[in-house]
């Protein structure tokens, strides 16, 4: 299998592609809103700590598991264990799961092109404010237009991995992650300039611990997971396809580097220009499309140009974060049906656009079973799933073998120091923090 499997071009593209699994709604989507949520800067701080000394570890892990068995997902654990019977039946968990979260995050992404849309021909910044923040209910509210928007975004997303390792998923993160960087950076810069976006600034920036909690803590540390797509059976594909030459440490740090970097720059790309335009941080999930829009519509009554290329902008970012993400989830499925069938990768991009796009159309329809399938995923199967791979690569896995794995056999210096520190977060802070965020998000 090693002679004819695909491989990424090096580092750079590496951490490209990760990253783009990485940097997705979860950044754009979903941080600013529980920074909004959870006492601003104070959330950011303990969301960088969960990052180094939790999210790390269990991505290096499935790293590790990806590049060691060479294999798709379901295969890996039942390859590394030797072919023990509750490893193999466990390798079926990360590729049923990406499955069920791409079904409903197409959704999402279906949401970010109807956006797209209207921030094009003005219907957001052309309107009153209070029209514009309720385009998003009137929207979702009834219609066959989620569900196409919904298929639109799915049939985007399997075009990019029927291209291939390098020819689709490389070259298309290639081009998308840096051009994601400047998007952000554009609209963050637009966004701490207006007035009263200092008070928005220094909700970002100045920490009150006061508003700490438990609870904090816990979603602090369960969006790190959920940003680094961590749990999905993602980073484990991903890892197959890193070369043997290659620093996986390295290319884990830039990951997480790049992942944290773009979820600071969103919340200054969205925070400040709420405080600006007077809204309750604390929106929840339809803080980017009811307060956004409502945001561009109200800056546009002195800037009616610029609004409205900021509110392109915007939208374009969030569809360019979420279909990169979106990527990795469904190439985990077709690994599987091109490894474990006679299906060749075309075939298998279409069978999964079949199964998800027909799930993801229930999600749209529905918000219970939309929520049915976000509540599931994101607050049970990841979390079990995260523990599963360091348990795994901390107990089951020998330490020779993920000492061999991290520092290219014995080759990297750099890797070999750490390793001791890093294993020991592997083994036994990484399962604990897990278990603490999975208690606490059922009992506070």
């Amino acid at each position: 299998m090693e002679g004819n499997r695909e491989n990424f071009g090096g580092r750079v593209a590496v951490i490209m592609a990760m990253a783009g699994s990485a940097i997705g709604l979860g950044n754009i989507w979903r941080f600013p809103y529980l920074v909004g949520e959870h006492g601003g800067s104070v959330f950011i701080i303990v969301y960088v700590l969960a990052t180094v000394f939790v999210s790390l570890p269990v991505f290096v892990s499935e790293v590790v598991i990806g590049r060691r068995s060479r294999c798709n997902a379901a295969s890996a654990f039942s390859s590394l264990s030797g072919g023990n019977r509750f490893w193999k039946a466990v390798g079926f968990l990360p590729v049923a799961i990406p499955l069920i979260i791409v079904s409903y995050y197409s959704v999402i992404g279906g949401w970010s092109i109807e956006f797209l849309v209207k921030s094009l021909d003005m219907s957001i910044t052309g309107s009153d404010p209070a029209y514009a923040e309720g385009l998003f209910d009137s929207f979702t509210s009834g219609g066959l237009m989620p569900v196409v928007m919904h298929l639109v975004f799915m049939g985007a997303t399997v075009l990019v991995v029927a291209g291939g390792v390098r020819s689709g998923i490389e070259k298309f993160s290639k081009l998308t992650i840096p051009a994601l960087f400047v998007l952000i950076v554009v609209i963050a810069v637009y966004s701490v300039t207006l007035p009263g976006a200092s008070a928005g600034v220094s909700y970002l920036v100045r920490p009150d611990f006061s508003e700490f909690t438990p609870r904090t803590a816990a979603y602090a540390m369960g969006q790190s997971f959920y940003s680094m797509s961590l749990g999905m059976g993602a980073i484990i594909t991903y890892g197959s396809y890193v070369s043997r030459k290659e620093n996986i440490l390295a290319s884990s740090v830039g990951t997480a580097v790049s992942d944290l970097g773009l979820a600071i720059l969103a919340g200054f790309a969205i925070m400040p220009a709420v405080f600006a335009a007077g809204i309750e941080p604390g929106s929840g999930p339809g803080l980017i499309f009811r307060s956004v829009p409502y945001i561009f519509a109200t800056m546009s009554s002195g800037m009616p140009v610029l609004s409205t290329v900021m509110s392109v902008m915007f939208f374009l970012a969030v569809i360019v974060a979420a279909i990169t993400s979106s990527i990795s989830l469904v190439e985990v499925g077709v690994a599987f049906f091109v490894e474990r069938t006679r299906l060749g990768r075309k075939a298998a991009c279409l069978l999964i656009l079949v199964l998800c796009g027909t799930a993801g159309t229930f999600c749209a329809l529905d918000g219970r079973v939309f929520d049915v399938f976000d509540k599931t995923s994101s607050n049970f199967l990841l979390f079990v799933m995260a523990l599963v791979s360091v348990l795994f690569v901390g107990f089951v896995m020998k330490r020779a073998d993920v000492f061999d794995e991290v520092t290219n056999s014995g080759s990297l210096k750099t890797p070999a120091r750490l390793f001791p520190v890093l294993y020991f977060l592997i083994k036994w802070v990484a399962p604990l923090a897990v278990v603490l965020i999975f208690v606490t998000n059922f009992i506070l």
